[in-house]
């Protein structure tokens, strides 16, 4: 009797073991894929991460026709909307640096006084659709076609009031910008001149 009893308990301990180590390998398992997860989910941000790095790079290492660079304009996208406008289809929202916006604040350009150098504009281009969800007709932005910029820099551009005008056009299908090479004569200094009392801007800072 003592024989069986000892068999089974050793039996039995047996069988603890073996669970025991089952339960471990299956949280080994789980450990480890959820590990794998894990890793797979920085990996693959940072992925995404370094593509959209990659494309601010691309986008920021193009200079104009002109000579002005892209990345002179660096954050634009983030900087203070002075006005907008529209014109046929397209939708547009003009936006400045902070300098020029503290100059727009001081009362530049209807106090008679001129930009100051380093203020840059840049007007944003949208092709525009009609709203499927507003309760109301309205306009909305479809995709993003072109930014067209000036930048006050009296020594490198003197013989334009002081700006200097670039274009840099957007592609939706490639997701990528170009310099347009028809940008010295694309509505540059040309257009502006009409608005030379004004320090050759068209648009104020709009009332908020």
């Amino acid at each position: 009797m003592s024989e069986f009893l000892a068999k089974s308990g050793a039996q039995e301990q047996q069988a603890r073991k073996m669970a025991t180590r089952t339960a471990m390998a299956r949280i080994a398992g789980f450990t480890f894929i959820a590990t794998a997860v894990a890793v797979l989910g920085v990996l693959g941000t940072a992925a995404v991460f370094a593509q959209g790095q990659n494309k601010e790079k691309d986008k920021y290492s193009l200079i104009s026709p002109s000579g002005i660079a892209f990345s002179d304009f660096r954050g634009y996208e983030d900087w203070s909307a002075a006005s907008s406008a529209r014109q046929d289809e397209i939708l547009k929202v003009i936006v400045a640096n902070p300098a020029m916006v503290e100059a727009y604040k001081a009362g530049i350009p209807g106090n008679g006084q001129t930009f100051p150098n380093g203020s840059k504009i840049v007007k944003l281009q949208w092709k525009q659709k009609k709203s499927t969800e507003a309760q109301f007709a309205v306009d909305v932005p479809d995709f993003f076609t072109q930014a067209f910029v000036m930048e006050k820099d009296s020594k490198r551009f003197p013989n334009t009031g002081g700006w200097g005008y670039a274009v840099f056009n957007y592609d939706v299908a490639s997701d990528k910008f170009t310099a347009d090479p028809k940008s010295l004569s694309d509505c540059g200094n040309a257009c502006h001149t009409a608005v030379k009392a004004k320090d050759y801007i068209f648009h104020p800072y709009e009332k908020r």
